[in-house]
C-alpha cells in the first residue's frame, strides 16, 4: 500500500530524486537506469524496483522512462586490448579474438569495477534494456504472478524459464 511505501526511507528518498512525490508531470529525469549487479541479489534488487514503479508509477514503464543498466560479468584482456563481456559466449569470442592467454577477470558485482572502468560501459557502448509493457499485459495481472501468492505458478515458470550461465574455467 501507499502506506507501507511512504514510510519506507529510500522510497521515498527515490521518490523526491525523481520529483514523483506528487505527479509524474515534475519527473526530474527523462531516463530512469536502474544498475545492480548481474547476480541473484542484483535481479531481486530490480524486480523489486520495477514492481515498486509498476504498482505505483507506471506511467513511467508505459512512457518509457525506466532502463535497466546491463553491466559487463568478464573483462577479457591482453596487453593491446581490453574486451566487456556480457555473456559467456562474448566471452568466448574475445579470448578467440585476443589469442593466446588473455587475462580473464569475473566481475561479482558493480563493486568491482573501478570508476575508471565503469565509464566505458556507461558512455557510448552503454547497453540499455527498456522495460516494457505490451499494451494487452494488465499491470495487476503482472505484479500478481510475480509477486503474489501463486508460489506452484510461478515456481513452473521460472523452472520452464530459466537460463544459467556456468563459469567455465579455461
Amino acid at each position: 500500500t501507499k502506506k507501507i511505501v511512504y514510510e519506507n526511507e529510500e522510497f521515498n528518498l527515490l521518490q523526491a530524486a525523481l520529483d514523483i512525490e506528487d505527479e509524474m508531470e515534475n519527473l526530474r529525469y527523462n531516463n530512469i537506469v536502474i544498475a545492480t549487479d548481474a547476480d541473484v541479489d542484483g535481479m531481486h534488487i530490480r524486480l523489486l524496483l520495477i514492481t515498486f514503479f509498476l504498482q505505483f508509477f507506471p506511467e513511467l514503464i508505459k512512457e518509457n522512462h525506466l532502463y535497466i543498466l546491463q553491466t559487463p560479468l568478464f573483462r577479457v584482456r591482453n596487453k593491446k586490448e581490453t574486451i566487456y563481456c556480457y555473456s559467456e559466449e562474448e566471452r568466448r569470442a574475445a579470448m578467440e579474438k585476443l589469442k593466446g592467454k588473455p587475462e580473464i577477470t569475473r566481475f561479482k558485482g558493480l563493486g568491482e569495477i573501478s570508476p575508471d572502468e565503469f565509464k566505458h560501459f556507461i558512455g557510448q557502448d552503454i547497453r540499455l534494456d527498456p522495460v516494457m509493457l505490451d499494451n494487452a499485459t494488465s499491470i495487476q495481472t503482472l505484479l500478481e504472478f510475480y509477486m503474489g501468492k501463486n508460489t506452484p505458478d510461478r515456481q513452473e515458470f521460472i523452472i520452464n524459464n530459466l537460463k544459467v550461465e556456468l563459469d567455465v574455467v579455461e
